[in-house]
Order: C-alpha cells, then structure tokens, then sequence
C-alpha cells in the first residue's frame, strides 16, 4: 500500500482515537480506580474490538455488521451493564490505603471482555470503520496480505500508545491522592465516568 494512504489511514485514525468517547472513560475510570495495569486489559479488549471492524471493513463484511444488528445489540447493552457494575463497586467502594493498587477483584478477563463489549457496541467506532475508512483506504481493489498487515499494524501502535497514554496520566495523577477522603472522591469520580460511559454507549445510536 503506498506511503500516502497509509499516512492519511495513520492520521485520520489516530484523531479518532485521541477524540475522547466512551472507551477513553472507561480505560480512564479504571486506571483512575485500580492503577495502569488495572486498565491495560481494558486497552487490550478495545483494541481486539477494533481489529474485529478493521476486518469487516477492509473484507467488504459491512453487510455482516447490518445483518447481526440484533447481536451487537445485546454486546452492546452487556457491556453497558457491566461498566455500570463497575461504576457501583468503585462508588461504593471503602476508602483505604489499599485502594492505591489494583482492586483484588478485578478480573483481567472481565476487563477485557468490557473493552471490547464497549467497542463492539461503540457508534464512533462503528461510523469510522464503515462509513470513514473507505474514504481514505481505496477498498474497490482486493487488499493485499501486505496491505492488511500495514494497516493493523498502524491500528495496534497506534491504540495502544494512546489507550496506555491515557490510563498512564490517569494512574500518575491516582498517586498524587493518599487520605482517605481524597480516595473516596477518586473512586466516586471514577465511578461517575464509567457510569457516563456505560449510558454513552447506550443512548448513541
């Protein structure tokens, strides 16, 4: 693939990730509730929910998408419902000096599995890949195996450092409150986020 398209492809990409939407509160809720490797699988689940629609777009399976409407549809809602969960548990959550690290309850898996929920069900995610994506790759020519490599490379470098950058400030600025009274405003604040993602998610279309 030339070096122009995959600059712009890079670009454009890049601006739609940096734009804050519901992913970028969740992965900031948790860093700011359990620490940077607390979120990190949270960035991971994202990033597989990407590669999912980069696929659909770059192999002519939008239709797919439109056809399992109704399943992403239920994705769409688990995902809501669990970071509502996770809104709940950090809000209610008591305030102590273990609240510094990752909460013990908090599953990879889990996290995981809401970062792409979140993804899935995500309409900013949705409209990029199969609305703006082919008005910067050329998808009326058959992508080549190097082409689709190039272009999920550029998706995985590019999500992962800015998915990390924002739970790495989140985390870094989690340190600066030790009291008790500070964690709790951390941990309702976080709660607050993920709650507001969890409705985003919902109310979008």
């Amino acid at each position: 693939m030339d070096v122009v398209t995959l600059v712009a492809f890079t670009i454009a990409y890049a601006i739609a990730v940096l734009v804050p939407g519901p992913g970028v509160a969740a992965v900031v809720a948790r860093a700011l509730g359990g620490g940077f490797r607390s979120a990190f699988p949270m960035v991971l689940g994202i990033l597989a929910g990407d590669l999912v629609y980069l696929v659909f777009a770059l192999f002519g399976l939008a239709a797919i998408a439109t056809w399992f409407g109704p399943v992403f549809f239920v994705v769409k809602w688990a995902g809501a419902l669990y970071l509502l969960y996770v809104a709940w548990q950090f809000w209610s959550a008591k305030p102590g000096s273990e609240q510094i690290g990752a909460k013990k309850d908090a599953s990879t898996w889990k996290t995981f599995l809401s970062g792409f929920a979140l993804t899935m069900g995500n309409p900013k995610t949705i409209v990029f890949y199969l609305a703006l994506l082919p008005t910067v790759i050329p998808l009326d020519k058959p992508i080549t195996a190097l082409g689709f490599a190039e272009l999920t490379g550029i998706v995985v470098v590019v999500l992962l450092a800015i998915g990390c950058a924002y739970a790495g400030l989140a985390a870094a600025a989690r340190d600066f409150f030790r009291s008790s009274k500070a964690l709790r405003i951390l941990n309702r604040t976080a709660g607050v986020i993920m709650a507001s993602a969890a409705a985003f998610v919902v109310v979008r279309e």
